[in-house]
């Protein structure tokens, strides 16, 4: 053992020697991560950032391009589509967006240009520094299906279309409102052997989230200042240390005969073993890497705080609240003998029936933000930058429809999104991004891409998606698509010919 790791072994079990009747579970766990950590060799994480309630793409990336643009501007402008409106449902001007530029690496945006929202200042900084790319339009598809497909309904297409919550589970987990086991989950399933311990590989700072759940793998779930505490101090209950103990003795008790008692021991148990590790090893908030020193309450540290477009106003941001807690965690893999893992966060808030301009700036500014500081912590985490070895990946319900509903928009499918990270093949747009069109006078798209109301039919696949992140993870082409007559951890990949299933956005 180096000499370095050996002082940060004998540093944590001096950090362990409070914990009472817990210590010797911690210093168990601790001893193996140590351990593990010699052996490693490399550490990669994925951090799914979900936009929850369905994000408008339209109004995240933008084709500038003449046709496209005009269409856009037709079809959202309430001049023409809603006289009674008082805002567009997007940026006010092609002028004040974000020109971003693009490699055409795959031949397919030839002659397109791109912005982004005028908000988005952070992310096309990522994106131009090549550690941000764009996927254009891609959503829940069990085959490739093109719009006369669509039409005449001589395909499969996915249960419940644009369902919050089935839509929600086709992304996380192929399948509607229901489903148990997600590929996040799985991913951790199948490289179950590059952890020493199970417990912290697969982890939510926010709602639970199917996506993080396996056939084996449970996710965890923290809050954003870190472990739920049972009560009182480490290693006590009510502030006794023998309460805790009794808990520890009752929750180890034989149940045999009584499966309902067994469970619930089990998850107390295991509740009680996961405070008393995180609480020993998981750095402060207040670290420099991911806070301000000497500030311990999240809604008053500046690094947390955004200013929203709307007001004016500096904010405490969520979103970033979160991704700090990934941060920390990250910061904490060794201890917790951790190679692989996968985070969820989500910003809520995007259902924007109405008031769209006004919501969805305030939101594309969080994103931003958050994305923006999470990048930073990782560029400064103690004992190195982690970026290359951590992806960041936007989700959502759904995208959007076209055309205005109110002063905003409604339910749609497919939708454009952003992955960040140094291993990233970034500033380009990966994907046929659509060319756009305005609808006729019967409502009908001429665009080969967008179906009714102008809601986008998917040319990506959450599976092709999922595929390209799970190789990058480490997943093998076995695990993803099935061998031998098992299923594969991708529901549908096995559709798609295996020329594009790995969309390439990631270098290696």
């Amino acid at each position: 053992m180096k000499h370095s790791s050996r002082r940060d072994f004998l540093r944590s079990l001096t950090a362990a020697s409070g914990l009472g009747a817990a210590a010797p579970w911690a210093l168990n766990l601790m001893a193996m991560g140590a351990a593990s950590a010699q052996t490693a060799g490399d550490y990669r994480a994925l951090v799914c950032v979900f936009l929850k309630g369905g994000n408008d793409a339209y109004n995240t990336v933008l084709a500038t391009d003449t046709a496209s643009w005009t269409a856009y501007a037709r079809m959202r402008d309430p001049k023409v589509t809603d006289p009674k409106a008082a805002t567009l449902p997007l940026a006010l001007s092609q002028a004040a967006l974000l020109s971003v530029g693009h490699k055409n690496t795959a031949g397919m945006n030839t002659g397109r240009t791109f912005a982004l929202h005028p908000n988005l200042q952070k992310v096309r900084s990522l994106y131009s520094s090549g550690r941000a790319a764009i996927l254009a339009n891609v959503g829940p598809l069990l085959v490739p299906t093109s719009k006369s497909q669509y039409f005449a309904q001589s395909v499969p297409r996915p249960a419940k279309l644009f369902s919050h919550n089935d839509q929600q589970s086709a992304w996380q987990a192929f399948g509607s409102e229901g489903v148990t086991a997600g590929w996040g989950g799985k991913l951790v399933d199948a490289l179950s052997s590059a952890n020493s311990n199970a417990m912290f590989a697969s982890i939510s700072v926010a709602e639970s989230a199917v996506w993080l759940s396996g056939k084996k793998t449970l996710q965890f779930q923290l809050g954003t200042d870190g472990v739920h505490q049972l009560a009182g101090s480490a290693g006590t209950v009510y502030q006794s240390a023998g309460v805790y103990s009794a808990m520890k003795t009752i929750l180890g008790a034989n149940y045999r005969g009584d499966m309902l008692g067994a469970d619930l021991a089990k998850v107390g148990l295991r509740a009680q073993q996961a405070e008393a590790t995180l609480l020993s090893v998981v750095p402060a908030m207040d670290n420099a890497a991911w806070g301000t020193p000497g500030v311990t309450n999240q809604t008053q540290d500046p690094k947390l705080m955004c200013v929203l477009p709307s007001s004016g106003v500096a904010t405490f941001n969520p979103l970033a609240a979160e991704l700090q807690m990934v941060a920390r965690m990250i910061a904490a893999r060794t201890s917790l003998g951790a190679r692989r893992q996968v985070f969820f966060v989500e910003l809520d808030g995007f259902d924007t029936h109405i008031d769209q301009l006004r919501r969805h700036g305030d939101l594309m500014a969080q994103l931003d933000h958050a994305l923006g500081f999470f990048d930073g912590a990782l560029t400064a985490m103690p004992g190195g930058d982690m970026r290359s070895q951590v992806t960041t990946f936007t989700a959502s319900d759904f995208g959007r429809t076209f055309t205005n509903n109110s002063g905003g928009s409604d339910h749609g499918w497919g939708g454009h999104h952003f992955v960040i990270g140094g291993a990233v093949a970034g500033g380009d747009v990966y994907g046929r991004f659509p060319t756009y069109s305005a609808a006729d006078a019967s409502g009908a798209y001429s665009s080969a891409q967008q179906v009714g109301n102008g809601v986008l039919l998917p040319e990506v696949s959450v599976d092709q998606y999922a595929y390209t992140l799970g190789r990058w993870f480490g997943a093998a082409d076995s695990d993803l698509v099935g061998a031998s007559g098992s299923a594969g951890i991708l529901a549908n990949i096995g559709n798609f010919d295996a020329s594009v299933r790995n969309l390439k956005f990631m270098l290696a």
